[in-house]
């Protein structure tokens, strides 16, 4: 089969290296790519929302299947368009339709959607300028902390915990009145802050049935112990130590299965990956946010961990055969450790020569890469979010230790990152 991936970053180089990995896979294509992705298939030169462009290679590559790595082409409706054309009627995607996408697109459609199919989450209101001083008016009778949230995407960094009343009333003003997201702030969510411990669970979905990969927790904040700024993020680790057993149980039939069903009885046209950022909350799970595709770092340890053929499984997905899959799952624990450029997630520079990616030999160590391009047979950083530096080990620990270790052979100027990786499970 010949495959197209789409997408640029560390999410997709471990995609390509996953798909590579396929006895299905004749030619893997990645557009735009990175240089990483380079060693596995061929990058193409395809702007991500040029539909025209992307339909016409699929035409004249032969690919079977197309897999879309970041959420705004399928928010702006990729899926829709390649299958209204007809030359594509047997083209297997993998993401939802654009309404479907709406789930990540949209805060307040998410939330809506959650309320009327009773999957558990945070109390919510939704503002506009149109009822502006009613939201200032909510936020002052508003429980410490308070989320707020813009309602389009904003390259995730769309949400603030605000800690007092004044915090909360300036980011809502900057939000609707300053447009500080664009048009992803002209609508804010407002809602309860919930207390507990996050982590990602990743399903696998034709819109009926599902199967479910390894779950992750990723660390969005910039300094150790999740002080700081937010970011996309610095790292994360799987398999969570407390997603299993009862509290899985409670996952599946609380949350993972109600939205599919969901999907299902809206006639939501899903095909695809959910995400579903979730909360523990004294053993009770509630969902904080869906998106429409796999996260970035999750999917550089959870790829690690599928011991299955992921095109098999897109096969499945197309045919509607995933209730007889059986995932299997390599049981060692995975770390991925993310080095940024100096000053992320604020202003950062570019152009900073890469060295030592050659000296990092070990075979449960895998370096995926994220903001990179290549001048003149150099490395280069090209991105707040560099390298993605994974690895497999006994427990957490030791899995996190084997990623730093192979940082300290990568050297670039301002090279940071965070130690502490999965520092709740060591």
């Amino acid at each position: 089969m010949n495959i197209l991936l789409l997408g640029s970053g560390g999410r997709e180089h471990a995609f390509a290296w996953k798909i590579k990995q396929s006895k299905h896979c004749s030619k893997l294509f990645i557009a735009p790519g990175n240089p990483g992705t380079a060693s596995l298939g061929e990058n193409i030169l395809l702007n991500l929302n040029d539909f025209n462009a992307t339909a016409d290679f699929c035409k004249s590559n032969h690919i079977h299947i197309l897999v879309v790595g970041p959420e705004d082409p399928l928010v702006k409706g990729i899926y829709d368009f390649l299958k209204s054309d007809v030359a594509l009627k047997d083209l297997i995607i993998v993401g939802p339709s654009a309404e479907a996408a709406q789930l990540e697109g949209s805060k307040a459609y998410a939330k809506a959607f959650m309320q009327r199919h009773g999957i558990p989450t945070a109390a919510y209101k939704e503002f506009t300028k149109e009822n502006f001083e009613e939201g200032r008016n909510y936020i002052q009778n508003h429980s410490l902390p308070i989320v707020l949230k813009a309602d389009g995407l904003a390259a995730g960094k769309g949400v603030v915990i605000a800690t007092s009343h004044e915090e909360a009333l300036k980011t809502f003003e900057e939000m609707i009145l300053d447009a500080k997201f664009g048009e992803a702030s002209s609508r804010v969510v407002i809602e309860q802050f919930l207390k507990g411990i996050e982590l990602s669970v990743f399903a696998l979905t034709d819109g009926k049935d599902f199967v479910l990969l390894p779950e992750a927790k990723d660390y969005k904040r910039i300094g150790e112990g999740d002080q700081g700024l937010n970011t996309g993020g610095m790292g994360a680790v799987s398999p969570v130590p407390f997603a299993q057993g009862a509290f899985m149980q409670k996952v599946v039939d609380k949350v993972v299965k109600p939205t599919i069903d969901g999907l299902a009885a809206e006639m939501l046209v899903y095909k695809g990956f959910v995400f579903f950022g979730l909360i523990n909350v004294d053993g009770e799970p509630f969902v904080i946010e869906y998106n429409c595709r796999m996260g970035d770092p999750e999917t550089e340890v959870v790829m690690p961990r599928l011991s299955s053929d992921i095109v098999d499984l897109f096969v499945a997905m197309d045919n509607h055969t995933l209730s007889n899959q059986q995932l299997v799952f390599d049981e060692r624990s995975a770390a991925t450790v993310v080095t940024v450029s100096g000053g992320y997630p604020e202003d950062f520079e570019k152009g900073k020569v890469i060295s030592g990616l050659d000296a990092v030999f070990s075979p449960e160590t895998i370096v995926f890469q994220a903001g990179v391009r290549q001048i003149d047979n150099q490395l280069v950083t090209n991105g707040g979010r560099v390298l993605a530096v994974t690895s497999l080990g006994s427990t957490i620990t030791n899995a996190v230790t084997s990623s730093v270790n192979a940082i300290s052979q990568i050297s670039y100027e301002k090279k940071y990152f965070r130690t502490d990786i999965g520092y709740e499970f060591k």
